[in-house]
């Protein structure tokens, strides 16, 4: 049968990515708790395709994913990368695996617990060096410095979300990053609390008042000091309760040359 996709092509336009996307398929992730946690990742894979070809062969993506069914892991990325690139006849491999992370958390009172859900994604390309990334979305909540320096009655407070983005030098845990994320809010967000719970989430957010600038700046301060990172960006965003907007604030850093 003909084999349309290594057809020439005369446009002489290469292609940066080409691939699948939206494939939703069950992985395995390290747990630092349980061992191992299994979850359902949507994954999107790619190769670079030179102008003398008319197209990729889709079909190797998904047969790539079905000979490492359930191995897709952090310490896997590299030797798939690298086999997307041989199987393709690519001088590039991307692929990122975004997937919902749980945690069993208790409650800080009365140790209530309830699995809260965190989205991460593991990033990663392979052309002539390898680069590989962890994102990670964390729900927090935050009080107004403002709102309760002027109001003679409370302050007002809301949830929001820290989205980290790291490059490390060796493994890094999905729950280290999170925990450090809660840390550097006004309080945690949980999935269970009783009364005696609910009174310490409050009153721990108004003695820890905090703006989306002082969220990144805090994420950023922690995350600079530990020599396994190696660059990070983290955004903060307040899904605010009294205004028509959201407060947003953003840090980059490329930490060159700092040693460990």
């Amino acid at each position: 049968m003909k084999d349309i996709q290594n057809h020439k092509d005369h446009r002489n336009i290469d292609i940066n990515q080409v691939g699948v996307k939206g494939i939703r398929y069950p992985i395995t992730v390290l747990d630092k708790d349980m061992g191992e946690q299994q979850t359902v990742a949507r994954i999107n894979m790619y190769v670079n395709l030179p102008r003398y070809y008319k197209g990729t062969h889709m079909s190797r993506f998904v047969e790539l994913l079905n000979e490492h069914s359930r191995r897709i892991s952090l310490q896997s990325f590299s030797e798939i990368l690298e086999e997307m690139k041989e199987r393709l006849n690519a001088e590039s491999a991307h692929m990122e695996v975004t997937f919902p992370y749980f945690i069993n958390k208790a409650a800080p009172v009365t140790g209530a617990e309830g699995l809260m859900e965190y989205e991460c994604t593991y990033k990663g390309a392979l052309s002539e060096a390898s680069d590989l990334m962890i994102i990670i979305r964390v729900p927090i909540s935050t009080l107004c410095p403002c709102s309760k320096e002027i109001s003679d009655f409370g302050a007002h407070n809301q949830r929001g979300e820290v989205r980290l983005e790291v490059r490390f030098k060796k493994f890094v845990w999905i729950e280290d990053l999170i925990r450090l994320i809660e840390n550097s809010a006004s309080s945690d967000v949980y999935s269970v609390l009783k009364r005696e719970d609910e009174k310490h989430v409050t009153e721990r957010a108004y003695q820890n008042p905090m703006f989306v600038e002082d969220i990144v700046r805090e994420v950023a301060l922690k995350v600079n000091n530990d020599p396994n990172i190696t660059w990070f960006a983290v955004g903060a965003e307040n899904f605010e309760s009294i205004h028509n907007h959201n407060a947003y604030a953003y840090v980059e850093k490329y930490k060159k040359g700092k040693k460990g």
